[in-house]
């Protein structure tokens, strides 16, 4: 059996633990928080990123951003300490700023350094049909982990290091932007005594992708949070730190979104809706 480490255990690290131990292959995790990869009750538990990746052929990191990032591969204990021989999926939404840093680094210590952004959430992950974004130095960097990678999802090579981050935040920038538009049409056509099952049909006609989040923008129901409003305004900032100005969709959406994290920032990003009908019934 391949043997993966998998660092960061949150909503989506968790599912990606499951279903590779589900696929058949070896896995131990590691979080900061030990209990919670405990709950997971996958493999070995290790004590640092560098135990868990020291008998692993392949490493995933899943977690917040940039920052957790760096601490976690340059950090004490962190994942170049035990990285030579390995291949390091970087499957966290970071930008891609850190990229060449990483690539790097894993280059001096004899490691191949893949990115792997992700689009979709814990469903697609459970299902094995998420969309991966890779971009390393070189195709064949994808080789070793690519039975990892297809049991996820679908692999899409992109380009070299940083293009498959700087697509991601494309990707998130256009669902904040769909996502913003949605709920200000829910609303709009509401106040007009429109069904609003009806309005959600005729816009899922337009976005196919709304689908997903029928329950919220319908019924108002945004938990569980299939990908929360805090990260989605951390991924907007990344993005607007990003793209040469103007972009005023992406600037305006980041607003709405933030306005919603300020008060409910663990909801799912449907939640807008709701902030929406707040705003109008002023």
């Amino acid at each position: 059996m391949t043997r993966v480490a998998v660092l960061g255990t949150g909503k989506m690290g968790g599912a990606i633990a499951r279903r590779l131990k589900s696929g058949g292959f070896e896995v131990s995790v590691w979080d900061r928080k030990k209990s919670k990869a405990e709950t997971l009750g996958v493999g070995r538990v290790a004590d640092s990123p560098a135990d868990a990746v020291r008998d692993a052929e392949i490493a995933i990191s899943s977690v917040t951003g940039p920052q957790a990032v760096r601490e976690i591969y340059f950090g004490p204990a962190g994942v170049f300490e035990a990285a030579a021989g390995k291949t390091l999926l970087e499957m966290s939404t970071t930008g891609p700023a850190i990229g060449q840093e990483l690539a790097d680094a894993a280059l001096q210590k004899g490691a191949k350094l893949v990115q792997a952004p992700v689009m979709g959430s814990v469903p697609a992950v459970e299902s094995g049909t998420l969309i991966i974004l890779a971009s390393a130095e070189r195709v064949d960097d994808l080789e070793a982990a690519r039975p990892v990678l297809q049991t996820l999802g679908e692999v899409h090579f992109v380009g070299g290091i940083g293009s498959a981050p700087a697509l991601k935040l494309i990707a998130n920038s256009m669902l904040a932007i769909v996502s913003a538009a949605a709920a200000e049409l829910m609303v709009a056509g509401t106040r007009h005594d429109l069904d609003p099952a009806q309005i959600f049909w005729v816009l899922t006609r337009v976005a196919p992708g709304l689908k997903l989040r029928q329950r919220g923008f319908v019924e108002n129901v945004h938990q569980p949070a299939m990908f929360a409003v805090r990260d989605l305004v951390k991924d907007l900032d990344l993005g607007l730190g990003l793209y040469q100005p103007p972009v005023p969709l992406t600037f305006l959406a980041r607003q709405l979104f933030a306005a919603v994290a300020a008060r409910t920032p663990d909801l799912d990003i449907s939640a807008i809706v709701s902030e929406y009908a707040k705003e109008n019934a002023r």
